[in-house]
């Protein structure tokens, strides 16, 4: 049975940290539509690019709550992820959102199959689910007594990955 909260009731009281598990290539049709269209065209960033997550990110971790995502990918980079990383990721950085990167290039995935989903102070878990196009079609909130296997994924995906910057360096396209 599905809890009556809903993901925006879990980002509204979350009192230490967020989580993020990100598994998809392309995310294109479930967000900035422009941003990314302004991208694949070759524009620069605009400088309010994210300023509504960027400063909610703020004004979470200026409260000593941290929020932070793995990214599950492989290389060649989709489009959409070279977006994603170059202009979603650094931008959030500068509101204090933590990122790392699960690379599967040349190793098998830990997490195949575990879908992608927010976990909120390790005892509330939120399942995204998205369509073949990767446009987001809802979150469904599930009973706390089911966070503890997510709470081992989290651990699995951060035990594998590298921080972002680092692995930026090395690969950012």
């Amino acid at each position: 049975m599905a809890s009556s909260r809903t993901i925006g009731d879990l980002f509204d009281t979350f009192e230490r940290d967020a989580f993020r598990l990100e598994t998809l290539d392309d995310y294109s049709r479930s967000g900035n539509v422009d941003a990314y269209r302004a991208f694949q065209a070759g524009q620069p960033q605009p400088d309010d690019y994210n300023a509504d997550w960027v400063a909610e990110l703020r004004s979470r971790t200026g409260q000593g709550k941290r929020v932070y995502r793995v990214h599950v990918l492989a290389r060649p980079l989709t489009d959409y992820l070279r977006f994603e990383l170059g202009w979603g990721y650094r931008k959030n950085m500068t509101g204090g959102e933590e990122f790392f990167i699960l690379d599967i290039t040349n190793a098998p995935n830990p997490l195949d199959g575990v879908p992608d989903f927010w976990l909120f102070d390790s005892t509330d878990t939120a399942v995204m689910s998205y369509d073949e196009h990767g446009a987001f079609t809802g979150a469904n909130v599930l009973p706390a007594a089911e966070a503890e296997e997510f709470v081992s994924y989290r651990e699995m995906a951060l035990a594998h990955a590298v921080p972002f910057t680092e692995w930026w360096a090395k690969h950012g396209e």
